[in-house]
């Protein structure tokens, strides 16, 4: 087996075993429900913050807007007006299209090499609807969580989990008759993208070649978040009030471990706690970076108006034609082209025969 997913996976089913085992103990209950949220929660807002104060400290001293079509000229010349963005709000469309709906990655190809040694393109359209299921359901999944966190719960938030929740299954047997609670599609999208993304790395070999041990440790991780969470909510049956009363305590800063609280949802807000903490220091940082993004977020107006380095301090140069005047002659020996060759040395003059006769006429 691949060390580049073993190891992840080892490592949480290692943190599934300390969580489980850990919540039996009376005394750990308090450290997993109440400790450990609480560091993951510094941890994730002290390390977004400081990595999204560093990118914007960072330098960008050229422009460098990613281009797909041509930008504004003559008047003549049709513009890409969110392709080649000129003014602010062509910029903020640009950015909308990206984040809301990934518009880069829609268009993202994928080479193939067919019969005959002939080179096809074909869109990823698979990985752009596994990627838009993947984000959407997990922002909807958070948005259901806040009734945790939040009394009285929002209009917004009873209105996203009734949508999310419409279908309802009742599972009929000629003898049993028992219904179910509302299906929450979100969760099992959740569950099914994020199984997509680690088999696309796991069966394509271009990206597999170039996964590593942390692309597959935090699919694993949302892998067991989803899947707890579906376990907690069709099969275990947590009690809600307590878990309630727990996350209030949490938000109110009076936190409390209720009796009644099962061993998996220790193990479920254990692995959400990782995560956290995981995440500043992660590639799913992007959901930072992509605000920053030089290549997203600037104009691409220089053809009409000059981009100036801000940072273009006077510092020692040595130009070319100064270091061709150090190396000329070496150059011409080498054999390197030279823009102005070497002035030949001046001829020395023969001496002449009345030279010696005048010498002695002297002496």
């Amino acid at each position: 087996m691949n060390l580049r997913y073993t190891i992840p996976l080892i490592a949480v089913i290692v943190l599934f075993l300390i969580a489980f085992l850990g919540a039996q103990v009376p005394g750990l209950q308090y450290v997993f429900g109440v400790v450990i949220p609480y560091l993951a929660l510094i941890t994730f807002v002290l390390g977004f913050a400081y990595r999204v104060i560093g990118w914007s400290r960072s330098a960008v001293p050229f422009k460098i807007p990613t281009t797909a079509g041509q930008q504004k000229s003559l008047p003549w010349i049709k513009h890409s007006k969110f392709d080649c963005p000129a003014n602010t709000w062509q910029v903020v469309v640009r950015m909308a299209l990206e984040i809301l709906t990934f518009r880069s990655l829609f268009r993202n190809t994928r080479m193939k090499l067919k019969e005959g040694a002939r080179i096809s393109y074909q869109l990823e359209l698979f990985l752009w609807v596994g990627a838009l299921a993947f984000h959407y359901a997990f922002l909807v999944v958070l948005i259901r969580h806040l009734r945790f966190f939040i009394e009285p719960v929002p209009f917004v938030v009873q209105l996203i989990e009734n949508v999310d929740s419409f279908f309802r299954m009742e599972i009929i047997y000629p003898v049993f008759k028992f219904g179910l609670p509302g299906v929450f599609i979100s969760g099992f999208v959740l569950l099914a993208a994020v199984s997509y993304l680690f088999l696309r790395r796991l069966f394509v070999h271009q990206v597999k070649y170039i996964s590593i041990a942390s692309d597959y440790f935090p699919l694993f991780l949302i892998f067991g978040i989803a899947l707890s969470g579906i376990f907690m909510r069709y099969v275990t049956k947590v009690d809600v009030t307590a878990v309630k009363e727990l996350t209030m305590g949490l938000v109110t800063f009076q936190p409390t471990i209720p009796a009644g609280v099962d061993a998996v949802f220790f193990v479920h807000i254990f692995f959400v706690s990782i995560l956290l903490a995981y995440f500043p220091f992660s590639k799913l940082m992007h959901l930072g970076g992509v605000f920053l993004s030089p290549t997203r977020n600037m104009t691409t107006d220089t053809r009409v108006r000059r981009h100036i380095n801000p940072w273009n301090y006077p510092v020692p140069v040595h130009t070319y034609d100064e270091y061709e005047d150090e190396f000329r002659e070496k150059m011409v020996e080498a054999g390197l082209p030279v823009e102005k060759m070497p002035q030949p040395a001046p001829a020395e003059e023969p001496a002449s025969d009345s030279e010696p006769e005048q010498e002695e006429q002297k002496e």
